[in-house]
């Protein structure tokens, strides 16, 4: 049965990018709504201010306590499930939803599919890759979720759609029990957000959710044994197919790469014998082996909904990916200064490393808990030099002794955001032509930058510098 809204009492956990319109929503639906936030600073109280003068309640600094009368609570995705408040609610038996979860179910019957992707690395491109594949096809579509549209006003404005591609954080599906996609991916999986799920099977099992119910296909990385084993632990509907992508030939029932061109063998007649040309590898934007494993992930997924091969090649070649994403800055003196600010644990920097053959690698910043070996001794081939900063260098230091005592090392002891045009220098005095020097910090940014986006920006003006 759908949730009645009208005149129940609904608590909306957190303030901010979700909070606010879920709780402009659930008014407009007639609940009598509570917002609860930790925080009053003044942004908080801005925003009280907005919605007290709409005639919704709030109480700022006050997270933890259940309002009495609650009779759903609806969170703000990065709350912990450990919050005294979720314990209240679980002895109250109050449900507690997320953004996405509500966006689920204020669906109209006649709503666009969805077509989800998660993952540890590579969600966002993902996402826009299939979105642009979608519009190429002619599909009325959004990149929802995480980026672009709300989810919320995807579902409840006036805007139609065809098919959504949405973009969830395990956070969100953490929340999400009841969502059911037409087909979904998990990209990859490597430790992530454990200090939030507790443990790394915790955070396996809410990336899994994203396959409960789909109706059309569970794709996943043939790479990652783990992505398939949650496909595998999934309970989907009846003709639901695994669906896997790979960086080399494929088997029946999934797409790869042969020869430069990548190719589908799930989504054709007779797959055990014939396979389909959908672009060449040159057409993916950068044809890095992650982003074409994120490509292929988007066209398993765009397939799965019956997208013709022509609008997979238009929609990759199309596609322009975001800032800090293993962007090509300048050549300087025949040395390339790549930004993949982006990379902000070791997974993703592994994937970065792995994409050129010389590098030297600038790292450092807030490790979060990380370790850097595997990291190291893997790319440690690959390493001209290395040149760290911030506040947990030491252990991508350490790590580099053990594995890579050959390759030398600067380290920049400072935090300050200065730090990276010395560190741009540095890398410039340790790079021959034909190196790469690869901004992949496999560290959070806090220590020295607002986020990933100045840190990369830093990056680029320091590049510039050497070439003016």
């Amino acid at each position: 049965m759908p949730f009645e809204f009208q005149g129940k009492h609904v608590t909306v956990a957190g303030l901010g990018v979700s909070g606010v319109p879920a709780a402009k929503v659930l008014h407009g639906l007639g609940a009598r709504v509570t917002v609860v936030n930790d925080g009053a600073d003044e942004r908080a109280r801005a925003q009280a201010v907005e919605l007290e003068a709409l005639g919704i309640t709030v109480r700022l600094g006050d997270g933890d306590t259940l309002p009495d009368g609650t009779e759903l609570i609806v969170t703000a995705p990065g709350w912990k499930p450990t919050k005294p408040l979720f314990t209240a609610a679980g002895q109250a038996g109050v449900p507690v939803w997320g953004d996405v979860e509500l966006a689920w179910r204020l669906r109209r019957p006649d709503s666009a599919p969805w077509l989800a992707v998660t993952g540890t690395n590579g969600k966002t491109t993902t996402v826009q890759m299939l979105a642009s594949i979608l519009k190429a096809a002619g599909l009325r579509t959004a990149a929802v979720g995480n980026i672009g549209v709300s989810l919320l006003d995807a579902v409840t404005g006036d805007e139609e759609y065809d098919v959504l591609a949405v973009e969830l954080s395990s956070y969100q599906l953490h929340w999400a029990p009841s969502l059911r996609a037409h087909s979904a991916a998990v990209l990859n999986l490597a430790p992530d957000h454990l200090d939030w799920h507790g443990s790394m099977e915790a955070y396996a099992a809410d990336k899994g959710r994203i396959y409960e119910g789909n109706h059309v296909a569970c794709v996943y990385n043939v790479a990652d044994k783990a992505t398939e084993d949650l496909v595998r632990e999934a309970d989907v509907e009846e003709g639901c197919r695994a669906i896997g992508f790979t960086l080399g030939s494929p088997a029946p029932s999934q797409l790869g790469v042969v020869d430069g061109i990548l190719v589908d063998r799930a989504f054709v007649e007779n797959r055990h014998k014939n396979a389909q040309e959908l672009a060449e590898v040159s057409d993916v934007n950068p044809p890095a082996p992650h982003n074409i494993a994120n490509a292929l992930a988007a066209a398993a997924l765009a397939r799965a909904f019956g997208v013709p091969a022509a609008a997979v090649r238009d929609g990759l070649r199309a596609f322009t990916p975001d800032a800090h994403r293993i962007a090509h800055v300048a050549d300087v003196d025949g040395v390339a200064y790549v930004d993949d600010s982006k990379a902000t644990n070791t997974h993703a920097t592994e994937a970065s490393l792995a994409a050129y053959e010389s590098i030297v690698w600038i790292a450092g910043g807030l490790a979060k808990g990380a370790t850097f070996d595997e990291l190291v001794a893997g790319a440690a081939k690959r390493l001209r030099g290395a040149v760290l900063i911030g506040a947990d260098r030491a252990l991508i230091r350490e790590a580099l002794t053990r594995h890579a005592p050959e390759v030398p090392v600067v380290d920049l002891d400072r935090t300050d955001t200065g730090a990276m045009l010395q560190a741009v220098q540095e890398a410039r005095r340790l790079a021959r032509p034909g190196d790469t020097v690869l901004l992949a910090p496999a560290c959070a940014s806090m220590d020295m930058f607002t986020n990933y986006n100045q840190r990369g920006d830093a990056f680029a003006r320091a590049v510039r510098e050497l070439g003016a």
